[in-house]
């Protein structure tokens, strides 16, 4: 298995290409089950999430090629409705894919979901919505039979759910009628879904605000797409650097997505400048707390955002408060925290961040993927050596974490963990 060694305590400066955004080549790449053609997608980046969808794809009878960030995905034959149950355990968002199947063939097998453990994240939406539009969804043996012809509809969601609001867009352009989803999730990355259809002959609009109209049943035809930046890439590096203070720019990403991150690193005590398409950041010695921070729905404070943020603030003057409202347990990188000196206080869903003087080095391990980003941040800002094991976990969401730290000055390496014999 192997293991980040981490030096920290030297300040940062350099830039960063932020990589192609997960939450979005995910669903972009389930999109193309209901193309009878070729799709080609750029700024596709090479995690392990990818690789499982691409997997996926291929099991379905689509023809897949990559070469470097381009996938070429040609969905013209599919030759199975039935996702296997060790494709569907790895990756929570492989529930995207009943949208397409079930609005491609009208019918559709695939079992219950995995992914990081962060709590319940119910897939009740994803199925009471299907079935509004005419699905017939049963469940046997742990597994989900899914047949019948979808028609268009008025879906409304309790929770503005990201992928519910994709399952159903992605199952709408593929039924007969009009669908209408209200108070649907406002993510970007849901406007970059509705770009993707829009370029295959799709009728989507609305992505980005709270209503969706998608006009189904029209003939689609491949298309070639260029992924937008990883907006919690972005936010990653940003806190990286405010951990351990000097500066830096990430590049290729629209600051807006990350207006409420950087409203607090800026209040936190960066200097903070946007561009076009780039952001710079100055980052001082040591940080000041800010005001509480609460996890929403976009446009609020994203909850991938929480931990790296959360493990920059460590050392910062005073105390944060956190409240984590998406999920029940995303604090589970606060007992690694914990091992580099960090002062965090837990009590349900709210964290408080005591400033310390400094952070430790140590032997710490990623349990989520958000998490162990934020366990690399926070050994940017501590003293000594960090060895940061479970990068599986990292890289599912980073594609060269080790790579774009290097990038920015840091001190960092990739070698096999040695396990002693006790």
């Amino acid at each position: 298995m192997s293991v980040f060694l981490i030096q920290g305590g030297v300040p940062l400066s350099g830039a960063v290409r932020i990589q192609g955004a997960k939450n979005s080549v995910l669903p972009i790449l389930a999109a193309t089950l209901l193309v009878p053609g070729t799709c080609v997608i750029h700024n596709c980046p090479q995690l392990t999430d990818v690789d499982y969808t691409l997997a996926i794809l291929r099991h379905l009878g689509c023809k897949v090629e990559r070469q470097g960030e381009t996938v070429t995905v040609d969905a013209s034959v599919l030759t199975d409705h039935n996702v296997p149950d060790g494709l569907m355990r790895e990756m929570r968002s492989s529930v995207v894919f009943l949208g397409p199947i079930l609005g491609r063939l009208g019918c559709a097998e695939l079992s219950y979901p995995g992914g990081c453990e962060l709590g319940p994240r119910p897939i009740d939406l994803h199925l009471s919505a299907l079935r509004s539009l005419g699905a017939d969804i049963r469940e046997r043996n742990g597994r989900l039979c899914c047949d019948g012809r979808l028609d268009g509809g008025d879906v409304t969601l309790s929770i503005p759910s990201v992928g519910a609001t994709e399952n159903i867009m992605l199952a709408a352009v593929g039924a007969a009628g009009t669908t209408t989803i209200t108070n649907a999730a406002r993510e970007p990355e849901i406007i970059d879904l509705q770009d993707f259809l829009l370029a295959l002959g799709a009728d989507v609009r609305g992505a980005g605000t709270s209503v969706i109209t998608i006009r189904g049943g029209k003939r689609l035809h491949g298309g070639e797409y260029t992924v937008m930046a990883d907006r919690i890439v972005a936010c990653t590096y940003l806190s990286a650097v405010a951990a351990v203070g000097g500066e830096g720019e990430v590049t290729g990403v629209d600051w807006r997505h990350l207006s409420t991150v950087t409203a607090v690193l800026t209040e936190a005590g960066c200097r903070v400048e946007s561009g076009r398409s780039k952001i710079t950041i100055e980052a001082p010695r040591q940080l000041k707390a800010v005001r509480p921070i609460r996890t929403a729905p976009y446009p609020g404070f994203p909850t991938d955002a929480q931990a790296v943020v959360m493990a920059a603030l460590c050392k910062a003057e005073g105390a944060t408060v956190f409240t984590e409202n998406m999920f029940t347990s995303r604090y589970r990188h606060v007992d690694e925290l914990s091992r580099m000196g960090a002062d965090i206080r837990v009590e349900g869903r709210v964290a408080v961040v005591c400033g310390v003087p400094r952070l430790f080095g140590a032997h710490v391990r990623a349990t989520d993927l958000r998490g162990g980003a934020a366990l690399a941040v926070a050994a940017l800002g501590a003293e000594g050596e960090t060895v940061l094991s479970g990068l599986r976990h990292i890289r599912r969401g980073y594609a060269d974490l080790a790579g774009d730290l290097t990038a920015l000055g840091v001190k960092i390496r990739e070698a096999e963990e040695i396990v002693s014999e006790s």
